[in-house]
């Protein structure tokens, strides 16, 4: 039911007090970069499931160059579309940004996004990393690969996505729950790419080579294989390359030991999602809403966010920085990730009946 005119304003005015500030925009974000900007140029209200520190260096930086205010309201991304629903159209979001393909994918499903046809982010956006009809569009990359034993296993066995389900590994893996959306965007695109009988196989492999019960985060999964739980682990590319490049020297080590492996999808490359966002459907600050998510698509946010989150740029013409450099030259796979959320039910169906829990 939609909010009376008084709560609208104040929900709005509760946004614009308390929470933070934006990031900026450049030549070719399509902001504009010469003199000082006004003082006030109004405010963008963004809903945001990441939650990593290094993002508010972006909406300050937004700020910094375009006056625009950023408000900022985080939390995990069923719960964020489950307020914009309820909100309706009174709601105050202009953005929504999730760090999964499948999470932006549901928005869509929910009729909570409005296209932004955008030249400057169809122009900095590779096709497949973007909702073809504008909706949303990535912003950062990840690849959801393979940390292993480089005493214990030798390169080429885990050089494709089939060899982890194999029996040569009956026992020595680890990973995630089941239930944890980048592992149920990695079983949709081996769904889009192979159907359900092969992809199930590979489930039911998985399920087999499991050295634990599936608990904790990627990193845990690393450590694990510095341990000697297990073998292999499968992990998102950043969550290594952040213990490798981090303070802590214990981590340091275990890295030193377990190295990073990128598998092959078909021949065709590695596994990768995005984080990425869009305009919400009712956003009261529409040009602004847009504003910011070109300035997340430029060359400067995507290094920032690279630099200082260690993920991949989405677009192949930015440079990647250190540390992240290091573990750039891999090929990724060219599936639209438009793909993962509309198989993503079929994969949580299919991993739960193969007992991956």
């Amino acid at each position: 039911m939609p909010k009376p005119l008084a709560s609208v304003r104040a929900l709005v005015g509760a946004f614009a007090l308390g929470l933070l500030v934006a990031a900026c925009g450049q030549p070719e974000s399509g902001t504009e970069t010469g003199g000082t900007p006004p003082a006030d140029a109004g405010v963008v209200n963004l809903y945001t499931a990441r939650h990593y520190d290094s993002d508010l260096r972006l909406y300050e930086r937004f700020t910094e160059l375009t006056g625009i205010r950023v408000n900022r309201i985080e939390g995990n991304a069923d719960t964020l579309i489950a307020r914009m629903r309820t909100e309706g159209d009174a709601s105050p979001a202009d953005v929504f940004v999730s760090a999964d393909a499948g999470a932006l994918w549901r928005a869509q499903e929910a009729g909570l996004f409005q296209p932004a046809n955008s030249t400057v982010l169809q122009d900095a956006i590779p096709a497949n990393l973007r909702e073809p009809d504008g909706h949303w569009y990535g912003f950062s990359r990840r690849a959801r690969i393979v940390a292993y034993d480089a005493a214990k296993v030798r390169p080429e066995e885990v050089d494709t996505y089939e060899e982890l389900a194999s029996p040569r590994f009956r026992g020595k893996l680890c990973v995630r729950p089941a239930d944890h959306v980048y592992n149920l965007s990695l079983v949709a695109a081996l769904l889009e790419a192979w159907g359900p009988e092969k992809t199930e196989q590979w489930v039911r492999g998985i399920v087999a080579n499991l050295a634990r019960q599936p608990e904790g985060g990627d990193r845990d999964q690393i450590r694990a294989v510095g341990a000697g739980i297990c073998e292999i682990a499968i992990t998102n590319s950043y969550y290594y390359i952040r213990l490798a490049s981090g303070e802590d020297a214990g981590d340091r080590e275990i890295t030193s030991r377990v190295k990073l492996a990128f598998p092959s999808l078909d021949g065709r490359g590695a596994h990768v999602n995005i984080s990425g966002g869009g305009v919400a459907a009712h956003a009261p600050n529409y040009d602004n809403a847009v504003k910011l998510l070109e300035f997340l698509a430029s060359p400067e946010a995507q290094t920032m966010v690279s630099e200082h989150n260690n993920e991949y740029p989405a677009s192949p013409s930015v440079t990647v920085p250190a540390p992240v450099s290091a573990y750039a030259p891999f090929e990724a796979h060219p599936m639209s990730v438009a793909r993962y959320g509309a198989r993503q039910a079929e994969a949580q169906a299919l991993m739960s009946r193969a007992g991956w829990r």
